[in-house]
């Protein structure tokens, strides 16, 4: 893991530390002011705990939403390595259990490649989830997520309030969908600035 640059003596920083949110794999939070860091953030694993670095002049409006967004950005690194189907099956297997009783019982559940329109599919006749690839290296709470979504069909077809009852048992839905939404809304963009564990702030 990279020395953190605030440890050098004579930077000026104000650290806090916070629990983080459900599901975001570390145990707390801590968040390093610095006045010498002007537009970009950062973040890190350091044992246990997250660390994200920010620019002094923040508000923590601001704070809670980068602290976020870089949550999703480790989650989504941490989990590069892309779950092989049998994996998945049994993800999907655990999913059920814990949400939904065990009720959904997929036949099978896989990666492919030909959904580019859609994160996820499932023929509930044939009890078979199919999710796009589009979503390896996601955030787990995402995958989960979607997993959950195709799950659910295999109990109730439609997408009428049923079908959303039975996913308001996970609690990280309505994020899941919001972070879907901001990389359909990203994609529309003529560019996209890129970060190599850092990201602009301004």
């Amino acid at each position: 893991m990279p020395a953190d640059p605030l440890h050098r003596a004579g930077t000026p920083h104000r650290s806090t530390t916070s629990q983080p949110p459900s599901g975001s794999g570390a145990s707390a939070i801590e968040v390093r002011r610095s006045a010498r860091r002007r537009r970009t953030v950062s973040a890190y694993r350091e044992g246990d705990r997250t660390v994200v670095l920010i620019p002094a002049r923040m508000s923590e409006a601001e704070e809670q939403r980068w602290v976020n967004v870089m949550l999703d950005k480790l989650a989504a690194q941490e989990s590069k390595r892309a779950l092989g189907d049998a994996e998945l099956a049994e993800r999907a297997r655990r999913l059920s259990e814990q949400y939904f009783g065990g009720r959904a019982r997929p036949a099978s559940v896989r990666w492919v490649t030909n959904q580019n329109t859609r994160w996820g599919s499932c023929t509930p006749a044939e009890g078979s989830i199919r999710l796009s690839h589009r979503l390896q290296g996601m955030p787990e709470y995402v995958v989960d997520y979607v997993l959950l979504h195709e799950l659910a069909h295999l109990l109730v077809p439609g997408h009428g309030p049923r079908f959303w009852e039975l996913l308001t048992a996970y609690p990280r839905t309505e994020r899941a969908r919001g972070y879907l939404e901001g990389v359909v809304a990203a994609e529309r963009l003529p560019h996209v600035p890129g970060a190599r564990g850092d990201s602009s702030a301004g």
